[in-house]
């Protein structure tokens, strides 16, 4: 029987709620499939300010080091916000993991499901045709990390660099992502003004000539974030650097209509993985037994296949999900007027029927 250990990193808010619900599915899984996940909780964020007296402890960080992957729930509230920055949940304890790990890839896919469709901002004329895009937005550059950085009493400033290096390995892990959806990726620069942005476009062009069979598109960042709402089912892999995949990734999520459905996934060169949802810790909604967990069990089965290359079995779990909402049953978060509106450990209980009916 194989085995995995995971770190299980619950954090502040809802993330308790959502991550109880997608570990007992986790374990519903390895049943199924003879697979052994052996989970080892941890604080982390707010609620290990509380106990530990830091957003990251030791004794967490060392729990993610002797993982094969990391199940991370969600971080930050209102308790915590007069904190100095830097000893603040989502600042002290999500970047140092990224740093930490070298995660340089993060997987944000973006997908308007045709029942739900209603849900999104968007005229329904515009995405008629359904969108589902995968933005992939590299995390270890940018302005973010270079030097220098710093300010003074009338001045601040940021850097924007990137490597060759840099460029060349998220632009290759996009390029397989395109060769194995629809073959075709746009990169996202501003290599109209940015010096960055012009190397960004010249080692993308120099990648591509490795991947004939993608079509490569290359957009400015402002036409992308106008394109988004314009037009996004135009869009399957999306590549973009640190600052300009944030934003964009934030602009994909609001067009699903509920960050409740989004997942995410943040990888460094090794295949070790952090899974999380792309929603906040929604501090007002916790313990109320409404909260959506399919964002962490959608992250849960991006950590399946991508951390343990268990691709039929997340393959499942998204069809489970797919079902479930289908037969209208919903969180209230995605609901109608038709649909049934279920609690947080409900849905889960469902979404598991279905799995196991696969």
């Amino acid at each position: 029987m194989k085995s995995y250990k995971i770190a299980v990193l619950p954090g502040d808010g809802i993330g308790p709620e959502v991550m109880s619900v997608a570990c007992g599915l986790l374990d519903i899984i390895g049943d199924k499939a003879n697979v052994q996940f052996v989970k080892e909780w941890a604080d982390i964020g707010g609620i290990a300010i509380d106990n530990h007296g830091v957003p990251l402890p030791e004794s967490t960080l060392k729990i993610c080091e002797a993982s094969d992957a990391i199940l991370f729930g969600s971080v930050g509230g209102p308790k915590w916000e007069s904190l100095p920055p830097e000893k603040q949940p989502e600042r002290g304890a999500l970047l140092p993991l990224r740093k930490h790990f070298s995660f340089y890839a993060n997987l944000r896919p973006v997908v308007i499901h045709p029942v739900l469709s209603d849900l999104s901002p968007l005229s329904q004329s515009r995405i008629k045709n359904g969108v589902d895009m995968l933005i992939i937005r590299e995390l270890t550059g940018d302005v973010y990390f270079a030097e220098p950085k710093g300010r003074d009493q009338d001045r601040a400033y940021d850097t924007m660099a990137y490597t060759r290096a840099e460029i060349e390995r998220i632009a290759r892990f996009a390029f397989e992502a395109a060769r194995k959806r629809k073959k075709r990726l746009h990169s996202i620069d501003k290599a109209n003004v940015l010096t960055t942005m012009v190397f960004w476009r010249e080692i993308v062009n120099s990648i591509a000539n490795e991947y004939p069979d993608v079509s490569v598109i290359h957009m400015y960042v402002d036409n992308a974030a106008m394109q988004f709402v314009i037009n996004p089912g135009q869009f399957d892999v999306v590549l973009a650097g640190n600052l300009f995949g944030d934003i964009l990734s934030d602009e994909g999520a609001a067009l699903t209509g509920s960050l409740g459905m989004m997942p995410s996934a943040s990888l460094n060169e090794k295949g070790f993985g952090l899974y999380e949802p792309a929603g906040g810790s929604a501090p007002d909604i916790a313990g109320k037994d409404i909260a959506n967990p399919i964002a962490q069990i959608l992250s849960m089965g991006m950590m399946l296949r991508f951390s343990f290359g268990m691709h039929s079995e997340a393959g499942k779990i998204e069809q489970a999900v797919m079902n479930v909402i289908n037969k209208g049953t919903r969180t209230k978060d995605i609901a109608n007027s038709d649909c049934q509106t279920t609690g947080t450990k409900e849905m889960g209980e469902k979404i598991a029927e279905e799995y196991l009916q696969l």
